[in-house]
């Protein structure tokens, strides 16, 4: 995507950018997957192969997970094996966002352990100057038939109250060392039907550490039709306790499940009907945060070539420095290569999402980032047509 404007370059079809930091080997694997991904026989067949050799402990399972798609969407199973991830994404000047991979846990020492993950991470972090942001999933700390009960207004009982309890606690402790350390917190989104008692919790925990600087980020999944609004209404919540507001700006994960819900539960489907509606919502919302930005700190967490281009031209337009520390831009580790080190490139705050954590626990993330690189029609996905122009280039 190539920009007229001579004073502002930016171009996300710069494969030699893009893929500086593979070499030939690399590349030539990183084609091989891609691949097999675009194939989608292939990947529905084994996806389930690959959960049920987990849950059945067959043998070599993991050994062939992590020979084949485990390092390319992976920074390692633990916070060690991250390290050379780091550096090496911090040689092209693109930061990393730590992000444990565990999800659906509801066992009370399980909640604890991820909590003390999380703390272990932000300790990392802050030894690291490449990396500004921990990531956290709060339904990663919580029974999740508590946040829905409360979300739908019922009655928690004595042992709910005091999960919940625990919860807080949880969520105060990691935003508290976050707050500490200098590292920000960037708190996921969640199905609709979990999510307000999750958006309270965070707004309350910015009004307690978001004083002097963006500790804590809730994020906005923007397909939903509520969402721009959400975002407007929290921003002018943290203007009158006269705090920063943070916000990282998602599509949204759950479009499916959440339509499917709706459909067999009988109610509206809080998702926008098409595409250009939800580009419409998103990108409006990422103008509006970039037209506050002394009081909002966003991140456009986006693989869409065209929302990371309006974010970083209005920058550009708006006389902003690139590297503004309330403005950054995110895509996952292992995906959309060319909108990340190309925006690094001309110095804006860019980062890589390093999701990390045992095979057995990350399981569930690999079969979704397999599942979205497949192509329906048939043809080459972006990221193999990027990768196949790279290899031309070099001569492979």
């Amino acid at each position: 995507m190539t920009d007229p404007d001579p004073q502002f370059n930016l171009d996300f079809s710069n494969t030699e950018i893009s893929f500086l930091n593979k070499s030939d080997k690399e590349l030539r694997k990183t084609s091989l997957l891609f691949r097999f991904m675009n194939n989608k026989s292939l990947v529905k067949v084994g996806s389930l192969m690959g959960l049920y050799a987990i849950k059945l402990r067959i043998p070599f399972t993991e050994f062939f997970v992590r020979k084949t798609i485990f390092h390319h969407f992976c920074g390692g199973e633990n916070l060690l094996d991250c390290q050379k991830t780091i550096d090496k994404l911090y040689e092209s000047d693109v930061y990393t966002v730590l992000d444990y991979g565990a999800e659906g846990k509801s066992d009370e020492d399980d909640l604890d352990a991820v909590m003390q993950e999380i703390l272990r991470a932000l300790e990392m972090a802050a030894s690291n100057n490449s990396v500004p942001v921990v990531s956290t999933k709060i339904t990663g700390l919580v029974d999740n038939d508590i946040l829905e009960k409360m979300h739908a207004g019922l009655e928690l009982s004595e042992g709910e109250r005091r999960n919940y309890l625990h919860l807080y606690e949880r969520v105060d402790e990691i935003c508290s060392k976050a707050h500490e350390l200098g590292i920000s917190l960037y708190v996921d989104a969640e199905e609709s039907w979990l999510q307000d008692p999750i958006d309270e919790l965070v707004m309350q925990m910015m009004e307690k550490y978001n004083q002097d600087r963006a500790t804590v980020y809730n994020t906005y999944q923007l397909y939903n039709t509520s969402k721009l609004g959400h975002l407007q209404r929290d921003h002018r919540r943290c203007l009158e306790k006269n705090i920063v507001f943070g916000a990282k700006m998602v599509r949204g994960a759950y479009m499916d499940k959440e339509r499917a819900r709706a459909q067999e539960m009988d109610y509206p489907s809080p998702i926008y009907p098409d595409k250009a509606a939800t580009d419409k919502a998103y990108n409006d919302a990422l103008t509006y945060c970039i037209e506050n930005h002394e009081t909002i700190a966003s991140c456009c967490a986006s693989h869409n070539a065209e929302s990371n281009m309006l974010q970083a031209r209005l920058i550009h337009e708006k006389g902003i420095r690139h590297d503004h520390p309330h403005l950054f831009f995110s895509q996952l580790y292992g995906m959309s290569d060319n909108i990340t080190y190309n925006l690094a490139k001309s110095g804006y705050n860019a980062s890589k999402y390093v999701v990390y954590g045992p095979i057995r626990e990350v399981i569930p993330y690999l079969i979704r980032r397999t599942e979205e690189n497949t192509s329906v029609t048939g043809e080459m996905s972006r990221e193999l047509t990027l990768i196949s122009k790279e290899m031309k280039r070099r001569g492979l």
